[in-house]
C-alpha cells in the first residue's frame, strides 16, 4: 500500500546522501525531516502555516526566541528596554550578523524588515505588530520602536515570524517572489524547493553561532499520511517526523529503534465560522446564532479526545488550554447537551435538517474528527458535509471566503494575544470569517495595553463571555505534539511552540 511513497523517499534519500566525490563530501550529514503538510510561501511576512514555521526555524532567525520554559531569550537582538510609559522599546542588535547573501544585519536592515511586516500587501504580520507607530535607527546596532499605545505582547510577538529579519537587498530585488528563494540570517540557507516533495537547506558558513551548527544539510519532506510518515521513519528514510498520530504512541514507545519527545501545544484546534466573508456566509446555519450554539452543544469534546486521540490530547473551549494561567475557569469545557441543542434549534425557526459544509485539511486525524462531529450533530438535526482539502489550498480558500466552516489548528504563541487578536479582531489577517464586534474590539485593544496578569485575565474573561457564545470560533481541543526520531539524532527536545530547532543538533553516521 505504501510502497510507492517509500520507494520515492528511499530514492530521494539515496540521491541526497550519495557523495559527489571522495573525501570530505562523503562525510556530509543530512537531517531528513518528515512534515505533515507542504508549507505555504516561505516568506515570513506572507506565511501562515505551522509547517512553514518549522522550516523558518532553520533559515530565518528572529530578534528574540523562547526557551523550554517560555522565557524570552535573545537571538538576533541582545537586549531590550521598555520606557516607563510603555510606548518606546529600545532593541540592541547582535554585532557581526550576516544575511545569507553576505549583507550585514544592522539597524537599517532591522528597520526594513519590521516596516516590511507592517506595510507589505498581504502581510499576515501586520496585525501582530500593528501598535508600532514608527521605527527609529538609534545607532548602527540599535533601533527604537515607538508605539501608538503600550503593547504588552510586543516582544513575545518578536519571538516568531514578526521578529524574523530578511535581507533588504534580496527582498527589494525579488519583491513578492521573495518566498521562492528566502534570504535570512539563520543557521541554514535555502537551496531548493520542489512542491509537495522537498525543501532543501544547507549550513550557512558565516552564521553568527556557527560553532553550534553540526549538521550539513536538512531536507524537509511533506508526507500528509501520518502512517506513511512513521513508516518512512522506521525504515530509516527519515530521521524525525512531526505530528505523529496519538494512536501510534504505544507502538513507538515499545519500539527500541526510536526515541520520542512530546509536549502540549500552545495553540488549539477549532472550527472557524464564516460569519460575514462573502456569499458563502449567507446560510441559515451561519446567520442564526442559535443554530451555531446548538452545533456547539451537540459536540462532545471529551469523546473526540478519547476516540480519535486515545485520551492523549486535552479537550478545550478557549484559545488557551485549561492548563494555561489565562484560562477562564468560570467557563469550563461544556458537556454535550443534546436536549438543549434541540431546544435552540426549535427556537431558531430554521427548517430541519439544516446543512453546513465543513472544510477539513487532508490529514487522517482531521478527517476522523470531522466524521465524529458529523455523527454527533446529526443527532440534533444538523447535516455536515465534509470537504477534504489540501492544507495550503484550504488556507487560501478560507482567506477568500470560499468556505462555510473550517476545522483548523493554530500552533499557538507564548502570549495569549497571539492566539486571539489575529482571529477575531475586525479586519485582522487571520479573521477568515470576518467576525467584528465593537465591544470585543475595544477589549482586545485594552488587554494589549495592560501588563498586570490578573487585570489582563479579567479582560480576557469579558472577551470569552461574549465570543464563546457568539461563536466566531468554536475551540475543540489542544494537541499533544509527538516527535518520534532516530537514536542517531542527538540533542533534540520538544519545545512549547512545537518548532524543530536545529542549532545544537548532531547526527551520528
Amino acid at each position: 500500500m505504501f510502497a510507492p511513497r517509500l520507494v520515492l523517499a528511499a530514492a530521494l534519500s539515496a540521491a541526497l546522501a550519495s557523495p559527489l566525490m571522495s573525501g570530505t563530501a562523503a562525510a556530509e550529514t543530512t537531517l531528513r525531516v518528515g512534515l505533515a503538510e507542504d508549507p505555504d510561501i516561505l516568506d515570513p511576512t506572507l506565511a501562515r502555516s505551522y509547517v512553514g514555521r518549522i522550516v523558518f526555524a532553520a533559515i530565518c532567525d528572529k530578534l528574540f526566541d523562547i526557551d523550554e520554559n517560555l522565557k524570552i531569550v535573545p537571538q538576533l537582538a541582545t537586549s531590550y528596554e521598555v520606557s516607563s510609559d510603555g510606548k518606546e522599546v529600545l532593541i540592541k542588535l547582535r554585532p557581526g550578523v550576516l544575511f545569507h547573501d553576505g549583507e550585514k544585519l544592522d539597524a537599517e536592515a532591522a528597520k526594513f524588515s519590521l516596516e516590511r511586516h507592517l506595510t507589505m500587501k498581504g502581510s499576515f504580520r501586520r496585525g501582530e505588530i500593528s501598535p508600532i507607530d514608527k521605527i527609529e535607527v538609534v545607532d548602527p546596532l540599535a533601533i527604537k520602536l515607538v508605539l501608538k499605545a503600550p503593547y504588552s505582547p510586543l516582544v513575545a510577538q518578536l519571538t516568531d515570524r514578526s521578529g524574523m529579519m530578511v535581507s533588504p537587498k534580496a527582498a527589494r530585488e525579488m519583491g513578492d517572489k521573495f518566498g521562492t528563494h528566502p534570504v535570512c540570517a539563520g543557521p541554514y540557507k535555502f537551496v531548493e524547493r520542489v512542491a509537495q516533495q522537498r525543501i532543501v537547506v544547507e549550513k550557512f558558513a558565516n552564521y553568527w553561532d556557527k560553532a553550534n551548527v553540526h549538521i550539513d544539510k536538512i531536507v524537509y519532506q511533506p508526507i500528509e499520511d501520518a502512517t506513511v510518515r512513521l513508516a518512512n521513519l522506521r525504515s530509516g528514510n527519515l530521521d524525525i517526523i512531526e505530528r505523529m498520530l496519538a494512536t501510534d504512541l504505544d507502538s513507538v514507545k515499545k519500539d527500541g529503534k526510536l526515541k520520542l519527545a512530546s509536549g502540549l501545544e500552545l495553540g488549539y484546534v477549532g472550527i472557524t465560522m464564516n460569519l460575514l466573508n462573502g456569499d458563502r456566509s449567507k446560510t441559515p446555519f451561519l446567520q442564526n446564532a442559535k443554530v451555531r450554539q446548538a452545533f456547539d452543544l451537540a459536540i462532545d469534546r471529551q469523546a473526540i479526545v478519547q476516540v480519535v486521540f486515545a485520551g492523549e490530547f486535552v479537550a478545550g473551549n478557549q484559545w488557551v488550554s485549561p492548563q494555561n494561567s489565562m484560562y477562564q475557569q468560570s467557563m469550563p469545557v461544556p458537556k454535550r447537551d443534546v436536549a438543549a441543542a434541540k431546544k435552540l434549534l426549535a427556537e431558531s425557526g430554521v427548517k430541519l435538517p439544516v446543512t453546513v459544509e465543513m472544510m477539513v485539511p487532508n490529514a487522517a486525524d482531521s478527517r476522523q474528527v470531522a466524521e465524529v462531529i458529523q455523527s454527533m450533530v446529526k443527532e440534533v438535526g444538523i447535516e455536515v458535509k465534509i470537504r477534504v482539502t489540501e492544507f495550503a489550498t484550504a488556507l487560501t480558500a478560507a482567506n477568500k471566503g470560499d468556505f462555510e466552516t473550517f476545522l483548523i489548528g493554530w500552533s499557538g504563541r507564548p502570549d495569549p494575544d497571539g492566539n486571539l487578536f489575529g482571529f477575531i479582531a475586525c479586519k485582522a489577517p487571520f479573521n477568515d470569517g470576518h467576525y467584528c464586534d465593537a465591544e470585543v474590539e475595544k477589549l482586545l485593544a485594552q488587554q494589549r495595553s495592560v501588563n498586570d496578569p490578573a487585570a489582563r485575565k479579567k479582560i480576557f474573561e469579558q472577551i470569552a463571555a461574549k465570543t464563546l457564545k457568539e461563536g466566531p470560533i468554536y475551540y475543540i481541543y489542544h494537541r499533544r505534539l509527538f516527535f518520534p526520531y532516530s537514536p542517531k539524532l542527538e540533542g533534540f527536545k520538544a519545545m512549547p511552540d512545537g518548532m524543530i530547532r536545529v542549532v545544537g543538533l548532531k547526527l551520528a553516521p
